[in-house]
């Protein structure tokens, strides 16, 4: 299924791709927020990059099992890369209307979403069913060296110039698009049907039928949009902490650390039994942890609570991906992932705007303690709701049927 050399071309190629937008997402915020310090402009930059996610997922899907899945990457890598470049153009050009960027943001998600579903697909296209989860925690571990890296790396490049920082990230989307694109995948043949509104809507009838993935991704859906904390850490770093846009790097860096050690020990020890009651428990640190961040007032401490979010989040990730991953079969899984990345990207992106939003009405501080309440009610709901995610076992079940 792989060659000797599919696996650092894929870890080289996601983990330029993970820098990139890492370093993206300190810089674009934090030169949306000095425009004019609204939190509400950040959940602004999050509704445009989750929109075109939202209303496109369905063809990006199709679009992702019809076609090359390495070149559907490659493309949509170096599309970004061009937007990035034209944020850069328009920080030089001392734009200050947030409009222009709000749009070049949405053509980033317009990359993201066809390229997102397509580049998920590709481990499984690598490694066997028996390695993957393996081999998912070694990638998540060494990305989390750039979650940690790449925050700190950004703050750093941000103080000394705004484009700087971000013609790193473009160029990082550039190794990412070479490197990934040159894997080496034997495709399935697969029968050609007819484009169809049926075919498009297959994976989300799929995700319906099997409750447990139903159950996961929803999951991670509510929570997140609810406890994400992260969208107003600009708003913290210069309101709550005075701290500028290192202390931002700091900041976005502490999840990442958390979630690094959580990933490696995951690598060493994969999740064997009981994940549907880990999944719920760790979720519940989550929200738990977001809660406990919204009240510190101490910039240590709040590192710490970060970093915990950043290691519960981390489990919630191995468990969805392996459920989703090794329970799809192949000829769909562009489209169950497309309807992933709508679920994914409304905890973030929409997250983002949802955060802003409220953070704007009734202040950051409340908006967050809101938020990891809004989590821990989920997770009661959802061991109500979802009794196959709870009492699941193992991450891969028995093959699934499409039909």
């Amino acid at each position: 299924m792989s060659t000797a050399r599919n696996r650092p071309l894929y870890f080289f190629g996601m983990l330029s791709g993970d820098l990139a937008y890492q370093v993206q997402s300190v810089a674009v915020g934090w030169h949306v927020f000095t425009l004019g310090h609204r939190a509400f402009d950040l959940g602004l930059v999050g509704l445009a990059l989750f929109l075109p996610t939202f209303v496109l997922a369905l063809p990006a899907g199709v679009f992702s099992d019809r076609h090359d899945r390495r070149r559907i990457v490659t493309v949509t890598a170096l599309l970004e890369a061009a937007c990035v470049a034209a944020f850069v153009f328009a920080v030089y050009a001392h734009v200050t209307a947030l409009a222009p960027y709000l749009a070049i943001l949405t053509v980033i998600g317009v990359a993201r979403a066809f390229g997102v579903p397509a580049e998920r697909a590709l481990l499984p296209n690598i490694v066997s069913a028996e390695s993957y989860q393996r081999v998912q925690a070694t990638y998540a571990s060494l990305r989390e060296l750039t979650v940690i890296g790449g925050p700190a790396l950004g703050g750093v490049l941000v103080a000394l110039s705004t484009p700087l920082a971000l013609e790193v990230s473009a160029a990082a989307l550039v190794a990412c698009g070479v490197l990934l694109g040159a894997l080496h995948i034997e495709r399935t043949a697969r029968e050609e049907l007819p484009l169809s509104w049926r075919e498009a809507f297959e994976g989300l009838r799929f995700v319906r039928s099997q409750p447990v993935l139903a159950g996961a991704i929803s999951l991670d859906l509510f929570a997140v949009l609810f406890g994400g904390a992260t969208a107003l850490l600009p708003a913290f770093a210069d309101g709550i902490f005075h701290a500028g846009p290192q202390g931002l790097g700091a900041l976005r860096s502490a999840p990442a650390a958390g979630a690094a050690l959580v990933a490696a020990f995951l690598a060493r020890r994969p999740l064997r039994r009981r994940v549907g009651a880990t999944l719920l428990v760790a979720v519940a640190g989550f929200g738990l942890a977001t809660i406990a961040f919204g009240l510190s007032r101490s910039f240590v401490l709040s590192l710490g609570l970060l970093a915990i979010v950043g290691g519960t989040d981390m489990v919630s990730v191995v468990i969805r991906n392996g459920l989703v991953q090794l329970n799809t079969p192949d000829a769909m899984r562009g489209r169950v992932n497309a309807v992933e990345a709508v679920f994914i990207g409304a905890s973030n992106e929409l997250g983002a705007f949802e955060s802003g939003t409220l953070a704007a009405a009734i202040g950051i501080v409340p908006s967050v303690v809101l938020g990891g309440t809004a989590t821990l009610a989920v997770i009661a709901l959802w061991s109500i709701f979802f009794p196959p995610l709870r009492d699941a076992d193992r991450i891969e079940a028995e093959p699934a049927s499409t039909g």
